[in-house]
């Protein structure tokens, strides 16, 4: 039986940014919505999206973190006055860069109607307002026995906004510009207190968890913040966003996480092989929970030596703190190696969690490990996995810069194609630093602290620096950006903790014969060969179907290779190989005469395991 991903529209989510309302604020109404409507018969209109606000969609907005390191560059680069027909690669790079301009001036955003196509359901339309647009509207509150003071009005009507629309490209424009507001802006000395710049970032988060682990209490944790990040206005949030984490953190456990201990316990039940770890034992303590069955056990046996934990879902835009351990098949197939609630993100809940994984993965440490670049779990990593290779996901690095370079991406269009080009396509060291200096030269961001970050941390994401270990890289370039996530399609911003494991089950199904239709046709079909060398006859008996088809990518190259000998040892021979016309890119291949064995400077083979 064929399962089919859960789509659920991930906009249908409340995108109250700017003031966020409680359970018993006045209702709101807005008027003069005055959003233009689309001209083709494809498109169609939703209704006012709008109401309680919900953490979870603030790192849509803007992903501020703590620390020196983490201080958004938009400080020391001004970006650009909004302006009608201003171009953007996404609706969320749109809101960030029209938060980032509301940070500098002096109010907060929160994103309000839209409009869907009525070809696919997609969101084609976006109005970000000011997040006083508006106005409170008096309602009954029932019980007069139960009187609340009622709170000061924040809505006034404010009519700034940018109306961002999607293009035949892929990109969106402003088609709409009101800049005037009719209330006071708020000074530079205030701002981090307005809603959509305040943010629970992940490397808080790990900080939270492992102060209040040792009985440190909100506002505590805000003055440790505070002193590590050099005030109280550059932690990214308040001390009621703090309590409010904790809080709802605690009861993770009790609701949703108890769906889940409860469909543990039923697996475990029903299969001795299913494995499942819990960290505390009890409320206040719960960490992590850990399970694995006995298919990721077996998939790690045979395809363990490159692994990624996956913490996408981890962030703010997403309702479930899912973590799962996956990696590549024969196929180059996504496949799991077991999954992680993260509970609780301190440091020593990390450690706990890879010791508890590695001891049910017989003990046997990956050859090398991909995360998201986050500090306290880079700790954890060096203190279980010591002799692993460690990477950051270079995607992370691509989306995160989308903010922290937003002023620099449209003040200068061609910066981001260049930035890319300077990590994907330099083959050597030498060739990345001075790529690298020029790239900040040329643009005038040598002083910029975030890209000072990375470069500080560029033997863990830039791919030079990694190209003599094996990740299984499914490109033969560098050049690919996408990530096939194991639940891509299952896992969204809609999932709920409740949901997940419907959606997990799903998700291993619908994989698990995905590989079988894979390992069916790599069986039962031969490929196609294109040359009558006995070097492709004997891959197409090794390799699967999919892999193989790479595999004659390169052979094909051969025929534009040319080889010149430079140096023989006798036990060395040492030749310059570089594509027909093209010897200033050219790469060093040593042959060991007596082993038969072969290294080329290029290191694609140690990379991604490919001839």
């Amino acid at each position: 039986m064929e399962f089919e991903p859960l789509n659920i529209e991930n906009e249908v989510m409340d995108f109250d940014i700017g003031s966020g309302e409680e359970e018993d604020d006045e209702p709101i109404v807005d008027v003069d919505v005055d959003i233009e409507h689309p001209d083709e018969d494809n498109y169609d209109v939703d209704g006012y999206v709008d109401g309680d606000y919900e953490d979870d969609d603030m790192s849509m907005i803007q992903q501020t973190s703590i620390g020196r390191d983490f201080v958004s560059s938009d400080l020391d680069n001004p970006p650009l006055e909004p302006y009608e027909a201003m171009e953007f690669e996404s609706e969320e790079a749109s809101r960030i860069f029209y938060n980032s301009y509301a940070r500098r001036i002096g109010f907060s955003i929160r994103a309000s109607t839209y409009h869907r196509s009525r070809r696919d359901g997609s969101i084609i339309c976006r109005q970000i307002v000011c997040s006083r647009q508006g106005f409170h509207l008096t309602r009954d509150r029932g019980s007069k026995n139960k009187q609340k003071r009622p709170r000061a009005i924040e809505r006034v009507g404010c009519k700034a906004m940018i109306v961002v629309k999607k293009q035949d490209s892929g990109r969106w424009v402003v088609s709409k510009l009101v800049k005037d507001h009719n209330h006071e802006l708020v000074p530079p000395d205030k701002v981090h207190r307005l809603r959509s710049h305040r943010h629970v970032s992940g490397t808080a988060r790990s900080l939270i968890d492992t102060l209040q682990a040792a009985g440190i209490g909100p506002t505590g944790v805000m003055n440790v913040l505070a002193k590590e990040s050099g005030g109280f206005k550059n932690v990214g949030f308040s001390t009621v966003d703090c309590r409010n984490y904790i809080t709802n953190r605690q009861r993770t456990l009790g609701t949703g996480g108890q769906h889940v201990l409860d469909y543990l316990r039923r697996m475990q039940a029903e299969n001795p092989t299913f494995v499942y770890a819990i960290q505390g034992d009890n409320e206040h303590s719960a960490g992590n929970i850990f399970w694995a069955d006995a298919t990721s056990m077996t998939n790690y046996n045979y395809f363990g030596d490159t692994v990624t934990f996956d913490t996408t879902y981890r962030t703010n835009r997403y309702r479930v703190p899912f973590a799962p351990f996956t990696g590549l098949n024969h196929h180059g197939h996504p496949v799991l190696f077991g999954c992680a609630l993260l509970l609780n993100e301190s440091e020593t809940s990390f450690i706990w969690l890879f010791e508890t994984w590695l001891a049910v993965m017989s003990g046997r440490h990956p050859v090398s490990i991909t995360t998201d670049q986050d500090r306290i779990i880079q700790s954890a990593i060096a203190h279980v996995f010591p002799d692993t290779r460690h990477r950051f996901c270079k995607l992370n690095v691509f989306r995160e810069a989308q903010e922290k370079l937003s002023a620099v991406y449209h003040m200068h269009p061609t910066f981001e194609a260049d930035f890319r080009k300077c990590i994907n396509t330099t083959e050597t060291i030498e060739e990345f630093e001075s790529c690298w200096g020029s790239l900040l030269e040329r643009y005038s961001v040598v002083h910029n602290e975030w890209l000072q970050s990375l470069y500080i941390a560029r033997q863990k994401w830039v791919p030079v620096y990694l190209r003599d270990t094996f990740f299984g890289e499914m490109s033969t370039t560098q050049s690919t950006d996408s990530v096939i996530s194991f639940f891509d399609g299952y896992v969204n911003a809609s999932t709920t903790i409740q949901v997940l494991v419907k959606q997990y089950e799903k998700a291993v199904a619908s994989r698990h014969e995905k590989e079988v239709k894979a390992d069916y046709d790599t069986i039962n079909t031969a490929p196609v060969l294109k040359t009558p060398s006995p070097i492709e006859k004997q891959a197409a008996g090794i390799y699967a179907s999919r892999i193989f088809f790479r595999f004659q990518e390169e052979l094909d190259d051969i025929l534009a290779i040319t080889a010149t000998k430079i140096e023989d040892t006798g036990t060395i021979t040492t030749y310059r190989v570089a594509k027909f016309g093209e010897d200033r890119k050219s790469y060093i291949v040593d042959f060991h005469v007596f082993e038969m064995d072969a290294n080329c400077s290029c290191k694609k083979c140690e990379l991604s395991g490919i001839i």
